[in-house]
């Protein structure tokens, strides 16, 4: 884990005492969980950062449209700084010291300087100044300086997480109400009663209520016997929700109905019934061009003991092998990965497609792509986010202080990047299953696990080990 330095805040445009901060990374913007905290509106939310890389600082401009200017020169990306060197951002200006125990900010504000829509120059017809000019300040020495930094996805990653986390703590306010304004006052005060109305004898509903259900009975019994080729599984005939938390809207009951009728297909009656807070049916888009639905993973009528969640998982390596001849739409399957966990990196280039926006609001971990990205650089970057920002440490890997993966729980080495020991750690992790409601191991734990790596129910919010999931 990256150790912290300290930076001192000297507030020259306020009456405060001078500030010192120990932080891996010091964000400089107008939020309020910024460490410098600079309250202008030609500021940015978080427009820049600085961090020590191999006892050098850098300065890092995270707004290209609004960039920080380091000697009077607008920082691109990042920058070395230097004793003496003279950081702007908007009116203010920013006298940088570094010495071997900190970094030292000295902050001072300048009324009308750096503001360029409240800056005028001299005027075209009269040659005279206008009164908001100002004359130019005398550039102080600046001191050799080290290379600039390249840029690493490990930056971009860590950058991206300060960021994150600082607008997380933002806290709520009535200046940014959360539900819509309600309707208006207007109401419908009456109310029908039945008390003129002759009523119909109790007798008529019983009877009623007899005949339906005997027909119903019967129904039901006869088109069972005629139609089912075994008996259902446990989970469709069981009459009460005992899954937590649940997958389906209400429990089958052992009914026929439920999954066929003469109005829809099977395929939309599963998709309507597994709708429920924490589980939402679907089915991936290279599935769906392959013609494979949900009766193809989980088949039913093969017995009371049959397990329909735990044969979709067999259902993959029974499709997915050389030994299968059979063609979906065209296309052909093979043997994934040589049959153990693969690495998403091969020669070089990305192989894993990533996810699409839908599936990516799923995850909600709050990095967008940027207009910049390339589609490399952006399956790269949510690769690296899912499991940053979502998965635990296990195994004695190592990890930052709140047990989640960083990037040297993979890596060994970041120049030139280390992609051997990463595709031992994928299978300390993509292996085994074991159903979190009955303890059950559905695969063995020196098996590779390929749901964990390829989601089929994106909007699932069982996951295939909660043990191993940062609780958001």
């Amino acid at each position: 884990m990256q150790q912290e330095d300290r930076f001192i805040i000297v507030r020259e445009d306020l009456d405060i005492d001078p500030v010192t901060v120990a932080t891996e990374g010091l964000l400089i913007g107008r939020l309020v969980e910024c460490e410098l905290l600079l309250n202008h509106p030609a500021v940015s939310r978080v427009q820049a950062g600085i961090r020590n890389f191999d006892g050098n600082y850098y300065v890092f401009g995270f707004r290209a449209s609004n960039p920080i200017k380091l000697n009077g020169k607008p920082v691109d990306e990042n920058e070395a700084l230097a004793s003496g060197d003279i950081l702007e951002v908007g009116p203010f200006e920013i006298e940088i010291d570094i010495s071997e125990e900190a970094l030292t900010l000295k902050v001072a504000l300048h009324i009308g300087h750096g503001v360029d829509s409240l800056t005028a120059g001299p005027d075209t017809e009269t040659g005279e100044l206008d009164e908001l000019s100002v004359p130019p300040k005398k550039k102080k020495a600046v001191k050799p300086r080290a290379a600039t930094l390249p840029g690493t996805k490990a930056l971009d990653i860590f950058w991206d997480k300060r960021i994150r986390d600082a607008g997380k703590m933002v806290r709520p306010s009535p200046l940014f109400p959360r539900g819509q304004r309600r309707a208006g006052k207007a109401q419908f005060n009456w109310i029908p009663t039945t008390d003129l109305a002759s009523r119909w004898p109790a007798s008529y509903f019983v009877w009623s209520v007899i005949i339906v259900g005997f027909l119903a009975v019967t129904a039901a019994l006869w088109y069972t016997n005629a139609y089912a080729s075994a008996p259902l599984s446990h989970a469709h005939a069981k009459t009460s929700m005992d899954l937590v938390p649940s997958i389906a809207a209400q429990p089958s009951g052992n009914s026929c109905t439920n999954c066929h009728s003469f109005t829809g297909n099977m395929e939309a009656s599963c998709s309507g019934c597994h709708q429920a807070e924490a589980f939402t049916a679907t089915v991936i888009d290279p599935h769906v061009a392959a013609g494979i639905g949900c009766v193809s993973c989980h088949a039913e009528h093969q017995g009371a003991d049959f397990k329909p969640a735990e044969a979709a998982l067999f259902t993959c390596s029974e499709c997915h092998n050389d030994a299968n001849s059979r063609t979906y739409n065209g296309r052909s399957v093979s043997t994934p990965h040589q049959g153990g966990s693969g690495y998403p990196v091969v020669d070089g280039r990305w192989k894993w497609k990533g996810l699409n926006d839908e599936e990516w609001l799923t995850k909600e971990i709050g990095i967008e792509r940027l207009p910049g990205d390339s589609e490399e650089q952006w399956r790269s970057k949510q690769f690296h986010a899912l499991h940053m920002h979502r998965v635990r440490t296990v195994n004695d890997i190592p990890g930052n202080a709140a047990g989640e993966l960083s990037c040297s729980s993979c890596h060994d080495s970041f120049d030139p990047i280390d992609r051997a020991t990463p595709r031992k750690t994928c299978d300390d992790c993509h292996n085994g299953k074991i159903e979190a409601a009955t303890r059950r191991i559905v695969i063995v734990q020196d098996q590779p696990n390929c749901t964990s790596c390829h989601v089929q129910h994106v909007k699932s919010k069982r996951h295939w080990n909660p043990a191993l999931m940062v609780q958001r």
